[in-house]
């Protein structure tokens, strides 16, 4: 369906979600009450010696598991994710839901190799023809990353939903990791905030912002190989939990404190001004009280505050380690009172 489409039949697809993208996460803090205790059930405890390199601890990206095949064989990097629309073009929130999927692969370093589509769908409220669009535009993404779709599952949902499995694989000894960062290293952020705002403008005013649409849609593939060129071993992508809540966690997992410069950090066009228009989605409000305890903002106004927590859905790579043609946003130092400093 295009633009067109959409004003031709009326169907706004966010309209039947209660919110959009990765702004409808479980909120973190909750999240983390939810899997608590999990981890040694899941067998993490003495993981190294069962084959899994990553797991629920550190609260990473996916999860790695090293092929029992001895030195030199690949690990394998298994992940889902799925949202409701983001966007109203059905075949842009196929492409959009794929590209983030594929994300969590590009975020530890690996390569996709496979997927399925999961797929919620009102049957009896939206056409067929939309689901069909959605899951021809996460096929094309897939294709542009040489990843194979190979069926999925769907269910009859009230809300509609969208995404993928993914299985992938990695060199177990070049990780990005997001525990793995060290006093001294740089931070490197691969694509501009402000991904939340416009998305939740988009949903509120029915207007298109294709600079968002490119953003998300773009993968993470070419940024997770020039972090791994440069030697980089920390990461983590920039989704629904914002900038500040997945730099938390990245500082939290290697025991450092993250210094932030808001001044460095690239913006998208028109994300300040739906900030100011008040586009703000509760999820980034979440994201900005998850963290605040947590973080010393200084002189830092409210809402740069809240850009910095902006629910992103499908962002870009924040990489400890400098890597060519991304900005370098802060650092990290040797712990301190405050996991965050924004200054």
């Amino acid at each position: 369906m295009t633009e067109t489409d959409v004003r031709r039949t009326g169907v706004r697809l966010t309209q039947y979600a209660h919110g959009g993208g990765c702004a409808c996460k479980i909120p973190p803090g909750e999240l983390e009450e939810i899997v608590a205790g999990l981890a040694s059930r899941a067998g993490t405890d003495g993981g190294t010696a069962a084959g899994l390199l990553v797991g629920l601890d550190s609260g990473d990206d996916a999860a790695v598991v090293r092929l029992p095949n001895g030195p030199g064989a690949p690990a394998v990097v298994a992940t889902a994710d799925f949202f409701t629309p983001v966007v109203d073009d059905a075949y842009d929130w196929g492409r959009i839901a794929a590209a983030n999927a594929l994300s969590d692969v590009y975020a530890m370093g690996g390569t996709p190799l496979v997927a399925v589509n999961l797929l919620c769908w009102p049957r009896e409220v939206l056409p067929f023809d939309l689901a069909a669009e959605v899951l021809r535009g996460g096929a094309d993404v897939a294709a542009q990353a040489g990843c194979l779709v190979a069926g999925g599952h769907s269910v009859d949902d009230p809300e509609p939903k969208y995404g993928m499995a993914v299985t992938g694989t990695a060199d177990p000894s070049r990780l990005l990791r997001n525990d793995a960062g060290r006093p001294g290293m740089p931070l490197s952020l691969t694509k501009p905030l402000g991904l939340g705002v416009l998305n939740n403008r988009h949903k509120a005013t029915g207007e298109v912002f294709p600079q968002a649409v490119e953003t998300m849609v773009t993968l993470n593939r070419d940024a997770a190989q020039a972090a791994l060129a440069a030697g980089a071993v920390c990461a983590t992508d920039v989704t629904g939990f914002g900038l500040l809540g997945h730099l938390y966690k990245l500082a939290r997992a290697s025991g450092v404190t993250a210094v932030l410069d808001p001044s460095a950090v690239p913006f998208l066009d028109g994300a300040w001004e739906a900030a100011r228009a008040g586009h703000v989605s509760g999820g980034t409000r979440r994201n900005l009280d998850w963290v605040a305890p947590r973080t010393d903002f200084g002189a830092t106004d409210e809402l740069t505050r809240l850009l910095l927590a902006d629910a992103q859905t499908s962002g870009g790579l924040l990489i400890a380690g400098e890597v060519p043609g991304a900005p370098i946003v802060g650092e990290l130092v040797p712990a301190g009172p405050n996991r965050l400093v924004v200054r």
